[in-house]
């Protein structure tokens, strides 16, 4: 404890120091215009959250009005929201053009990461923000020199800072995914009075109408409907361990993922997970450079105060990517959970709430942005193969489960209640109808060698996928029975096809992957391997294809076909088609409205050995395929960390047929309709739309 208090006193000390040396900035002119205009702006930042701690740590804001907090979020966030971006040092193209091609990407980085400080501030996290204070301060003692820094001397600032400091960031990020005793979020969410919306404000992320609007409506829902939502969600996720042979009594944690604004579902589901013996673990979507994977957000969020920004600085770890760093890294996740090993034992993996509904997001690719090299993509894509197995050496694979389950947000438009309403509805289907229905395609697909997809009026998907071959067809299976378990809603059937074999183009006209929009995508597979792609969302071939190689391949030169599946949720897809709303659904249901094709690791990743039963008792064997195998003997040419599902919608479909060993054929799908008799049921909701 003593130890812990001079640590303290010590931070606090370089804290009032650096305070009172950014101060002095605000005002001086001790380095040369454009840069004066930059760091004077920038330090105004930093002084506004030292304003913003004080204010927090003195218990000054729990007495704020409703408009206060809205006052107070709005100035947090308005330099980098939309109507302001164009001139703001947070957008790199604007950076560079005030700033100049040496200084300004870098410049635009450092001003993106020291706003991870807001967050801190209401975290009461003080050496993450004197480190990020002492950065700033660096670097601008660089441009008080007679002659401007060349850039690698600013750049080797970073690179040790990110080096340095990646034990701060990283094994902070390790213990909060595990640590049910770093209960920030818990907290608010337990112990707020949800009924009064100033209690979204405490997280410190940022608040849009979205999250107002989910939390003032769920708000009027009844107990029971709350219960529905979040017994549909937690039961998910307990039946997962069953259905999986995994024992859940194992396990003592839980890690919660969620947007704001649901807090009243996500309390009733902390509720019944610590009835199964689970504690919850609730961390932040990560702020730091270190601990982001592009633009993505894993764990709990507000709203993406602008999607561009995020989407500008994915790859500023550019700066500092090389294999030193990598090392470092690596070897402080290993001391890492080599501290934690006996709460990563016990850790059960992710329960998710995903929301859906917000205008699908189209990128602008800037020249000024950061962007990793051919050698650091490569690195990158050891890293995280690097990174998963020694995820999974602590946070057993197949001793683990997760379950997912998706909400629409107001912004998908003024039916929003309705469509919430019918959401809920199709994430609480019969699942024994579907079982049983499901159940009869699969004894189609299991006399099959191979499947071949079809598309029809535009879509030109010709793609034939090959199947494993069983031995006992009385005990075995290819296909998973997939009902409302780790994937909510019910309708799927799925498995891990045989590469060899698999050949052909996918193609989709609209498709939304990984929270960004895609047109006239089309990948093109060889022996169940990526041979090429392109999509129409820029103007040349170029930028398409680097779109989908970075956002979809993740840097891989190709990719698997990991899964292939029949969705038959046609329930779900009829209620799209009503609200139209098909182009604005998270994959979850999507890949529940027609096939759908994952490219990456299969959906058995890391749990390959672990016998996977369906309710009739035959076994799923088909949890292999030729690249996964190679896990025997290394398990870096095995898996890729990824797994992105690309779905055909039923009206772009003209048939799937399974292909037997002699040539014949059973018709399951024709014209965007189930054919195979016994499903017919399946086209009730298309018949009555």
């Amino acid at each position: 404890m003593e130890q812990e208090n001079k640590k303290e006193d010590y931070l606090k000390e370089r804290y009032c120091l650096a305070m009172e040396r950014i101060h002095e900035i605000c005002t001086e002119e001790t380095v040369p215009a454009p840069f004066c205009v930059y760091f004077r702006k920038t330090a105004q930042f930093l002084v506004q959250m030292e304003e913003l701690k004080r204010a927090v740590d003195s218990g000054e804001t729990k007495g704020y009005t409703l408009e206060q907090w809205k006052t107070l979020n709005h100035e947090l966030y308005s330099d980098i929201l939309p109507e302001h971006y164009e001139e703001s040092f947070g957008n790199p193209a604007y950076a560079v053009a005030v700033l100049g091609n040496v200084h300004g990407k870098i410049l635009s980085f450092l001003y993106a990461e020291l706003r991870g400080m807001i967050v801190y501030a209401f975290e009461k996290k003080l050496e993450e923000t004197v480190v990020l204070l002492e950065l700033f301060i660096e670097i601008y003692n660089c441009f008080e020199q007679e002659e401007l820094p060349e850039y690698k001397e600013i750049q080797q600032i970073v690179y040790w800072f990110a080096s340095d400091y990646s034990e701060l960031f990283v094994t902070d990020r390790i213990r909060e995914s595990v640590d049910p005793s770093l209960d920030f979020a818990v907290r608010i969410v337990m112990d707020s009075d949800l009924g009064d919306l100033r209690y979204l404000y405490q997280y410190g992320e940022y608040v849009s109408e979205n999250e107002l609007r989910t939390a003032e409506f769920l708000n009027t829902l009844s107990e029971e409907e709350i219960a529905a939502m979040a017994d549909t969600y937690t039961e998910g996720y307990r039946i997962g361990f069953l259905m999986g042979g995994k024992d859940i009594s194992k396990k003592k944690t839980v890690n919660i993922r969620y947007n704001l604004g649901f807090e009243r579902m996500i309390r009733r589901a902390i509720q019944n997970f610590e009835k199964m013996g689970l504690q919850p673990v609730i961390y932040r979507a990560a702020v730091s450079t270190v601990n982001k994977r592009q633009h993505l957000r894993i764990g709990y969020t507000g709203a993406v105060p602008n999607k561009q920004f995020d989407y500008d600085h994915r790859a500023d770890n550019a700066i500092y990517l090389d294999k030193r760093f990598i090392e470092r890294k690596l070897g402080v996740m290993r001391t890492a959970y080599e501290a934690y090993k006996d709460l990563a034992r016990e850790h059960g993996g992710p329960a998710v709430v995903e929301v859906f509904g917000e205008i699908p997001f189209v990128p602008e690719t800037k020249a000024d942005a950061y962007r990793l090299s051919e050698k650091q993509q490569k690195l990158s894509v050891a890293a995280d193969n690097e990174s998963a197995q020694l995820t999974n050496q602590y946070i057993i694979g197949k001793e683990r489960s997760f379950t997912i389950i998706a909400f629409p947000v107001p912004e998908i438009g003024d039916q929003f209640e309705e469509i919430f309403r019918e959401t809920v509805k199709i994430n609480t289907l019969d699942y024994k109808l579907y079982q049983k229905l499901q159940q009869t395609l699969i004894q189609a697909l299991d006399q099959g060698t191979a499947v071949h997809i079809q598309g029809k009026d535009g879509n030109r998907t010709d793609l034939t996928v090959a199947l494993k071959g069983l031995s006992d067809p009385t005990r075995e299976t290819l296909f998973e029975n997939c009902v409302a378990d780790v994937n909510i809603p019910v309708g799927e059937v799925f498995t891990s096809p045989k590469l060899t074999g698999t050949n052909g183009l996918l193609h989709v006209k609209q498709v939304y992957l990984g929270e960004l929009s895609y047109r006239d995508l089309a990948v093109e597979f060889r022996d169940g391997m990526i041979k090429d792609y392109t999509c129409s969302n820029f103007d040349t071939p170029e930028e398409n294809h680097e779109y989908f190689f970075e956002n979809v391949m993740y840097h891989h030169e190709t990719l698997p076909l990991g899964e292939f599946a029949i969705g038959t949720n046609t329930t779900a897809y009829v209620k799209a088609k009503k609200y139209g709303i098909a182009d604005k659904l998270p994959i979850l249901i999507a890949e529940k409205m027609g096939p759908h094709f994952a490219v990456g690791d299969t959906c058995y990743s890391w749990q390959e050995d672990t016998p996977v039963y369906n309710a009739d008792g035959r076994e799923i064997i088909a949890r292999d395929n030729e690249v996964s195998l190679l896990r025997k003997e290394d398990p870096a040419k095995a898996y890729f960390g990824c797994h992105t599902d690309i779905t055909i919608p039923y009206e772009e479909i003209g048939h799937i047929e399974v292909i037997r060993q002699d040539g014949s054929r059973i018709t399951l799908i024709e014209n965007g309709r189930f054919v195979l008799p016994g499903t017919e049921e399946l086209n009730r909701p298309l018949d009555e739309a």
